[in-house]
């Protein structure tokens, strides 16, 4: 009897069967501080209290069998609705097991995590990216310094409650010759639409009128 199994079939379930084993490894590795543990999208999803961030990390990256050596990403995602608002997600490569690990881990509004800096250096920038961007305060980072906004930036864009407007507009002043940070004004000059045909306004002549001209 012939096997109908391919060889991507068989490389699938090769990888699905070491993502599998890969997660029983983790939950015995990180016991009680591990909150849940899957395989979502050919990805091993793990969830942590973000209290535990650096012991996990640590471990992830020591374990010999694990070997997660690589801060691959980090960001986060706003959920206002939740009573932990926030979500910060770590992706993680071991490179010994060609394998990619997401850690989710939920954040209330104004609480600290413990800065990931003293386990991967990849984490320096992404994190003052998420403080600038979220407002997400790392403890024990050595320069959480906004990243991608201006100097005396007020607020934090990427929340969900952020006016998309912002708070203030940068322009150069002729007068003074320099830049200048002044509070948003945004305003609508007057304009007359016609809205009952798109080629109302339009003085040419669109094509095919002339035949309707002639038939009427």
């Amino acid at each position: 009897m012939t096997d109908n199994v391919t060889p991507d079939k068989q490389s699938a379930a090769q990888e699905m069967s070491a993502q599998t084993a890969m997660t029983d490894h983790l939950r015995q590795l990180l016991g009680a501080d591990l909150q849940d543990a899957d395989v979502v999208q050919d990805q091993i999803v793990l969830r942590i209290p973000a209290s535990a961030v650096q012991r996990i990390l640590a471990a992830l990256r020591d374990d010999k069998y694990a070997a997660f050596n690589q801060l691959s990403d980090l960001t986060a995602v706003d959920y206002p609705e939740r009573p932990e608002r926030f979500e910060l997600v770590y992706q993680l490569l071991s490179m010994r097991n060609n394998m990619r690990l997401r850690l989710l881990a939920a954040v209330g509004e104004g609480h600290a995590v413990p800065s990931a800096t003293t386990i991967y250096g990849a984490a320096n920038w992404a994190e003052r990216e998420v403080w600038d961007m979220f407002g997400i305060f790392f403890a024990g980072h050595p320069d959480l310094r906004r990243l991608l906004t201006d100097y005396g930036f007020e607020g934090h864009p990427l929340r969900k409650d952020f006016p998309l407007t912002g708070h203030v507009e940068v322009r150069y002043d002729d007068t003074q010759r320099r830049v200048v940070n002044e509070p948003v004004s945004l305003v609508q000059e007057f304009r007359d639409f016609d809205f009952l045909s798109p080629w109302e306004g339009m003085q040419a002549q669109i094509p095919g009128d002339e035949k309707a001209g002639k038939e009427g």
